[in-house]
């Protein structure tokens, strides 16, 4: 029960500092989210998924996201090719492509069975089309593929939730022109 408490906390740091950073996310944004339970556990991602974990995380990350009005798009593992649980009003607002599928413990992973059990209206969709403005990766799971470009790494203090290694990004618009552009400041 200590080491669930503990990984709660650290997820709680980890989404506070998310916000803290990124401080351009607005309601209606998506933040993804890959978790390799397993590897929050210590072992080989995909070898050991945990509830408890994925609990606990999903308990620390879900509240803030909604308070700040943000959608969460939780990534499946690679056994169900990276598809996605979204909230069906996210789906629609996006314009995204719904898939049938239910993800299980070992394809699909912990995490994602924690989306579809706390979403008010969970979907599966095949990708979010790369407009994820934020992303959160927990144990190597490679969210990238659903962020807007321009991906740009928040560096936080901290950066393990359990064992897993946590790497955090937001996104920027692209810089186009040449000499003589003009850009506003952007917020970081």
């Amino acid at each position: 029960m200590e080491k669930v408490n503990e990984i709660y906390n650290q997820a709680s740091i980890i989404i506070d500092e998310l916000f803290e950073k990124a401080i351009s996310l607005k309601p209606g944004d998506i933040v993804v989210v890959g978790c390799s339970t397993s590897e929050v556990c210590g072992k080989m991602i995909g070898s050991a998924s945990s509830e408890e974990a994925a609990h606990a995380i999903m308990s620390a990350f879900l509240p803030k996201l909604r308070e700040h009005g943000c959608y969460l798009a939780v990534q499946c593992c690679e056994h169900l090719n990276r598809c996605l649980v979204v909230e069906r009003e996210c789906m629609q607002r996006y314009d995204l492509t719904q898939v049938w599928v239910r993800p299980q413990l070992h394809a699909g992973g912990a995490f994602s069975l924690q989306a579809l059990a706390r979403f008010d209206d969970p979907v599966m969709v095949e990708d979010i089309k790369a407009k994820a403005s934020a992303g959160i990766d927990i144990g190597g799971t490679l969210i990238g593929m659903h962020m807007h470009p321009v991906v740009v790494p928040i560096h936080t203090q901290n950066r393990s939730i359990g064992h897993a290694n946590v790497i955090m990004a937001k996104t920027r618009p692209k810089y186009i022109g040449g000499p003589r552009a003009l850009y506003d400041n952007m917020p970081s």
